[in-house]
């Protein structure tokens, strides 16, 4: 692709967003996500290959169905209060079209079944952006109106997204599915948390971008696309191997990483909401999750392909390493200290 068409495309992707995180009226956001899809579009298809044509129209119709119902559900209340304030939803029946609505456009479960196979279409780059920055106008939306949508409805939605995202998972050899399952069930946790607590929404969100921009990163410095190549990553390039480990069991929630803090500070808050139930069930819908993580790092660190040379080393080329891959590392791994200031902030 032309690095101005590229440019471009990046330009409007940034452009959609910021314009839905901006607004405050709903035409606005429509259009922001709007711009968002369409400028995605032609970075999933510019790989010329049956698998990602098909990834861009299955991406394509699903969001297209996503951003008639926001609109449809906008009309509506536009139509029973006068007025189009992002604020404003206050009737319950286009609050459960919008909150379906955004719930197609994040891939939250039962909506999730467009996810796995989208990602499984792209390239490493594509499959990065679609997993982070293309869940920032939605969830910002969500976040606006989290004070007026159907609790039950999001803790439904979230329990069913941690579990499918954590039993998905479990028989994946393609790390790009793992990927995708693995933020349906974050996106869960999400959602669980922001009608009780915005805040820790919106912090869970940040830490899950750090998680999965550096798990990307690495995925493609390491050109691993399945669980084989993933085997012979230690032998290529052993640090970046032992760094993968460390993300995972941040992305699996283990202490000390950074993945544990968001949901320990989750289950606090359920605790606090009298949902003990709710909290036991989301713990262990986690160990699904944790188990393929778990491995993952085994395949990672403890097993070794077939070797038909007769050399005990291999070639070691040198790796291309961008200066934002070894700061999310340390992210990935540091920020539970962190912790007090958060209560305190709370």
């Amino acid at each position: 692709m032309s690095p101005y068409a590229l440019s471009m495309l990046m330009s409007s992707l940034a452009v959609g967003t910021i314009v839905t995180l901006s607004s405050h009226h709903w035409f606005l956001a429509w259009m922001g996500l709007e711009i968002n899809t369409l400028a995605i579009i032609p970075l999933m298809t510019k790989m010329h290959h049956p698998r990602a044509t098909e990834s861009a129209t299955k991406y394509f119709l699903t969001q297209a169905t996503a951003s008639a119902l926001i609109l449809f559900s906008t009309t509506i209340n536009a139509w029973m209060t006068g007025e189009w304030t992002i604020m404003n939803m206050t009737n319950p029946t286009p609050t459960v079209i919008l909150t379906l609505a955004l719930a197609i456009k994040l891939g939250i479960a039962p909506f999730h079944l467009w996810l796995p196979d989208v990602l499984q279409g792209l390239n490493m780059l594509t499959c990065l952006i679609l997993s982070t920055w293309q869940k920032l106008a939605p969830m910002a939306l969500m976040m606006l109106t989290s004070h007026q949508l159907n609790t039950n409805l999001l803790i439904a939605m979230a329990l069913m997204s941690t579990i499918i995202g954590g039993w998905g998972g479990l028989n994946q050899t393609q790390m790009r599915k793992i990927m995708a399952y693995s933020s349906i069930a974050h996106l869960g946790w999400m959602i669980l948390v922001i009608s009780f607590a915005p805040s820790l929404a919106l912090l869970n969100l940040l830490i899950y971008l750090v998680l999965t921009s550096s798990m990307f990163l690495m995925l493609m410095t390491l050109n691993s696309t399945n669980t084989n190549k993933l085997s012979i990553s230690w032998l290529k390039t052993p640090t970046l191997a032992a760094s993968m480990m460390v993300t995972l069991m941040a992305l699996g929630g283990l202490p000390p990483t950074s993945g544990f803090l968001p949901k320990w500070l989750i289950l606090q808050e359920m605790t606090k909401q009298h949902l003990g139930t709710l909290s036991a069930l989301m713990a262990m819908s986690a160990l699904l999750s944790l188990f393929f993580y778990i491995r993952l790092s085994y395949t990672i660190s403890m097993t070794s392909p077939p070797n038909i040379s007769n050399s005990s080393l291999t070639w070691r080329k040198k790796k291309n390493l961008t200066y934002l891959t070894p700061i999310l590392i340390i992210m990935s791994a540091t920020m539970m200290p962190i912790t007090p200031t958060l209560l305190l902030l709370n």
